[in-house]
C-alpha cells in the first residue's frame, strides 16, 4: 500500500472499487468521494494526529480517508450508514488492524458509549470527516452539544456554511450558526476545495473547517438552552432591530418599555441588528433577561 497509485483516493483506484463492486451512488446520502491527496494531506494534518490519539470518521466512503487516518492515528472507529459500503470498506481497509468499521446513522449513536468502547486507551481524539451536506449542521451541533471529549473537529463541508461558521459579527454570513459553533469551538478555514476533487462532483465549492473544541465556553451564562433561544430569536428575521425580534418572541402583545429597559440594562442599543452583536453582548443580554425572569 505504500505505492502512491495504490492509495484508495486516486480516480483510477476510485473508480476501479466502485466498478468491480457494482456500486451506485445515492443522491439522498450526498455521497462524493474524495480522489486528491493533497487535499486529504491537509485533512489529516489539520487534525494534528498521531498515534497516541484516536480518530472518529463520520461517513467513510469507499474508505480514502479512512486509510490516510489509519496510517497517522493510533485507533480509528469509522460510522457508515449505507449498508452497501460495508463490505467495500471491509475489503479495501483489511491491511489496517487499528480501525473498526460500524454501521450506522451517527445522529443515533450513543457517542459517549462509542468513546468508551473505542477510546478509553488513546490520549485524545479528533472527528474527521467528509460530511455530506444535507446533514452537517446537525451532525456538529450534535458533536458539540454532547460535550464529548475531543480535541478537533476537522471536517469537510459545504463552503458558503464553513465561512458562516467562522463569520465574526458585523458581517453578512454571521448569524446564530455562527455563535452556536463559536460557543463551543475555536473555528478555523483550512482550505478550499474544488468541486473537481470528487466523483461523482458536486454543483458547490466545498471548504475544510477545524474547529478545535473548547474546554470551557469563551462566556458565562446563566442557562444555556435559554442563551440559545435568545440568540435564535435575534436572527428570527435579519432585516429586524433587535429590539423588535426580542418583542416578537418575548413581550408579545406588551409595551416596549420593559425590553427597552432591558437592553439598556445590558448595554445594547434597542436599533442595533442582531448580526452586529457579540458573542460575550449575546451572554449579557441573555443573563439580564434571564435574571428578569424572561422565558
Amino acid at each position: 500500500m505504500n505505492n502512491r497509485t495504490e492509495y484508495i483516493s486516486t480516480p483510477r483506484r476510485t473508480k476501479d472499487i466502485i466498478a468491480r463492486h457494482g456500486f451506485s451512488f445515492k443522491k439522498s446520502l450526498g455521497q462524493n468521494f474524495l480522489v486528491d491527496q493533497n487535499i486529504l494531506h491537509n485533512i489529516v494534518e489539520a487534525a494534528q494526529l498521531d498515534d497516541t490519539k484516536g480518530a472518529l470518521e463520520i461517513g467513510p466512503g469507499i474508505g480514502a480517508l479512512t486509510e490516510k487516518l489509519s496510517q497517522t492515528a493510533g485507533k480509528v472507529t469509522a460510522v457508515e450508514i449505507d449498508q452497501r459500503l460495508i463490505p467495500i470498506l471491509t475489503e479495501v481497509l483489511e491491511p489496517y488492524d487499528n480501525v473498526r468499521v460500524e454501521h450506522a446513522d451517527v445522529l443515533k449513536v450513543d457517542l459517549h458509549e462509542l468513546f468508551r468502547q473505542d477510546f478509553e486507551d488513546v490520549s485524545k481524539v479528533s472527528v474527521v470527516a467528509n460530511l455530506p451536506y444535507y446533514v452537517t449542521t446537525p451532525i456538529l451541533m450534535k458533536l458539540l452539544e454532547e460535550k464529548l471529549p475531543l480535541e478537533n473537529i476537522v471536517v469537510m463541508i459545504q463552503k458558503e456554511v464553513a465561512v458562516r461558521m467562522a463569520a465574526a459579527p458585523g458581517s453578512k454570513d454571521y448569524g446564530s450558526l455562527s455563535i452556536a459553533v463559536q460557543y463551543y469551538s475555536e473555528p478555523e478555514l483550512v482550505c478550499v476545495v474544488p468541486h473537481t476533487v470528487f466523483i461523482p462532483q458536486p454543483n458547490v465549492e466545498s471548504a475544510v473547517i477545524r474547529l478545535a473544541v473548547r474546554q470551557a465556553p469563551p462566556v458565562h451564562v446563566e442557562d444555556e438552552a435559554f442563551f440559545f433561544d435568545v440568540v435564535q430569536s435575534s436572527f428570527a428575521q435579519r432585516r429586524k432591530t433587535i429590539a423588535n425580534n426580542l418583542k416578537s418572541r418575548f413581550f408579545p402583545g406588551e409595551g416596549r418599555e420593559r425590553l427597552e429597559e432591558l437592553l439598556a440594562e445590558a448595554g445594547i442599543e434597542p436599533v442595533r441588528r442582531g448580526e452586529t452583536l457579540s458573542i460575550e453582548e449575546y451572554a449579557r443580554l441573555s443573563n439580564v433577561l434571564h435574571h428578569a425572569g424572561i422565558r
